[in-house]
């Protein structure tokens, strides 16, 4: 009886350590899926990016493009999953991360031939934010220095063009 029960307690410690947690190795990244459209066509697909651009609704339904750092793609889903997202990507905000599932179509017949994926379940992993820009000192001197140029150097022809003028007319008038 106590070897069994050691064989159990052993078994359940080994065991505990073989856990496997299924998280990031589960999404794909969108270039493998452009890479391998033909494996992945039909395929039930995880993805994981930045939502960018802005939202496209038709009726019940949204485009939305989501970017992880290799590609961009379209997923088409519910407009109330795309009402979710508060932030999309520009140059003055990083977009809500989303987390997307759903059946990926290598030429989706109800999309005119489109690549996408056809948005099964959608999780907002984190959200977006605005940008702050901060522009650096020496950018702002780089910039005064160079419209204080163009300033001078266009008085300073303006200026002797007039003065040519002026010279020319004298030279004519003499004559």
């Amino acid at each position: 009886m106590r070897t069994l029960i050691k064989a159990f307690l052993t078994a359940c410690i080994v065991s505990f350590f073989f856990t496997v947690t299924a998280n990031a190795a589960d999404t794909v990244k969108i270039n493998d899926l452009i890479n391998k459209m033909t494996y992945y066509n039909g395929r039930l697909v995880t993805v994981e990016g930045e939502a960018v651009g802005e939202t496209l609704e038709r009726g019940e339904y949204a485009w939305v493009n989501i970017n992880d750092g290799s590609n961009a793609i379209g997923i088409w889903l519910t407009s109330g999953d795309a009402e979710r997202i508060s932030y999309f990507g520009d140059y003055k905000h990083i977009g809500d991360t989303v987390r997307i599932t759903g059946v990926f179509s290598e030429n989706c017949s109800e999309h005119g031939g489109d690549v996408d994926i056809h948005c099964d379940r959608m999780d907002i992993v984190c959200k977006g934010y605005v940008k702050n820009e901060v522009i650096p000192r020496t950018k702002i001197i780089a910039a005064l220095i160079l419209f204080g140029s163009a300033s001078t150097v266009t008085v300073v022809y303006f200026t002797h063009r007039r003065f040519q003028s002026k010279l020319d007319a004298r030279n004519y008038i003499s004559k």
